[in-house]
C-alpha cells in the first residue's frame, strides 16, 4: 500500500469500527443462542444472513459490499471448542496478560484476492451478571450483577491490512492476542472482568478506497461468531476438569511447571 492509501486505509477502518462498537458499551450484546454449562445466553442476535443484519431481534437491512457480502469463516479446532464448552471453558486473565487456549484460528473463503482486508477481535459480554464457581456442586451460579464496564478493545491481526489473497492462502491464527484484567493496561491487551462470561467475535472489514468510504462503513464489515468460543474470564482455574482437559491437550501444557506463565 502507498502512503496515501494506508492513510485512507486507516481512516475507513476508525470509521468501521466506530459502527462496530455504536450500538452499546463497550460494544453490543452478542448473538448467541447455544445452550452452554456456563448457563443459557440471551437471546441476542447480529449476523449476517443473505444481507440482512439481524440485532436484538430487529431486523435491519443492511446491503453489504461484495468484497465481504460472499465471505465464509470455519473455525479451526471447532471439535475441541466444542469439548470445551461442553464442561464450561474457562480462560485466565492476569495483570501482565494472558493468551487464549484454545487459540482462536479460522479459515476464511470467498475473499477478493486483489482487495485488502483488515481482521479484528472483540469480546463482548453474553449477560449483566458475576458468577462464582460452586465447588460441591460443580457448577456456575450467579453471584450478582456484573462490574462496571472494561475498556472495549478490538485486537487486529498483526498481518492486517493484506490482500485477500494471502488471507485465504493459510489459517488464520490469533495467536498473538492476549487477555488481562489489568484496567490500567497499556499494552493494547483485551481487558475483561474475572468471574464474568464472554463470547469472542471475528470481524472482516474491506479497505475501502473510496474517498467518501466512512458513509459506506456498515457495508464493508461482515462479523462472525462462534457460540462454542463462549468463555468465563478466571484468575485461576475453577473446574478441575478444565485444568485436566487444557494441559491433555495444550502443546504447551508443560508450562503449567516449566515455561513462562503467559506462554500457554
Amino acid at each position: 500500500m502507498g502512503m496515501t492509501s494506508q492513510i485512507n486505509g486507516h481512516a475507513f477502518i476508525a470509521t468501521s469500527l466506530s459502527v462496530l462498537t455504536s450500538d452499546g458499551c463497550p460494544f453490543s450484546p452478542s448473538p448467541v443462542g447455544a445452550p452452554c454449562l456456563l448457563g443459557t445466553t440471551p437471546e441476542y442476535e447480529q449476523y449476517e444472513v443473505e444481507g440482512e443484519v439481524r440485532q436484538g431481534g430487529n431486523s435491519q437491512l443492511a446491503k453489504k459490499n461484495q468484497c465481504v457480502s460472499g465471505v465464509t469463516v470455519q473455525l479451526e479446532m471447532r471439535s475441541l471448542w466444542e469439548e470445551f464448552n461442553s464442561l464450561g471453558t474457562e480462560m485466565i486473565v492476569t495483570k501482565a496478560g494472558r493468551r487464549m487456549f484454545p487459540t482462536f484460528q479460522v479459515k476464511i473463503s470467498g475473499m477478493d484476492p486483489l482487495a485488502d482486508y483488515v481482521l479484528l477481535m472483540d469480546f463482548v459480554p453474553l449477560d449483566d451478571k458475576r458468577y462464582r464457581y460452586a465447588f460441591h456442586s460443580s457448577a456456575w451460579l450467579v453471584a450478582g450483577k456484573a462490574d462496571p464496564a472494561t475498556p472495549g478493545r478490538v485486537h487486529f491481526h498483526p498481518d492486517s491490512p493484506a490482500k485477500g489473497g494471502q488471507w485465504m492462502r493459510q489459517i488464520v491464527s490469533f495467536d498473538k492476542l492476549k487477555l488481562t484484567n489489568n484496567l490500567m493496561d497499556d499494552n493494547g491487551h483485551i481487558i475483561l472482568n474475572s468471574m464474568h462470561r464472554y463470547q469472542p467475535r471475528f470481524h472482516v472489514v474491506v479497505v475501502d478506497p473510496r474517498p467518501d468510504s466512512e458513509r459506506y462503513a456498515q457495508e464493508n464489515f461482515k462479523s462472525f461468531i462462534f457460540a462454542e468460543t463462549q468463555f468465563m474470564a478466571v484468575t485461576a482455574y475453577q473446574n478441575h476438569r478444565i485444568t485436566q482437559l487444557k494441559i491433555a491437550s495444550n502443546p504447551f501444557a508443560k508450562g503449567f511447571r516449566e515455561c513462562e506463565p503467559d506462554d500457554w
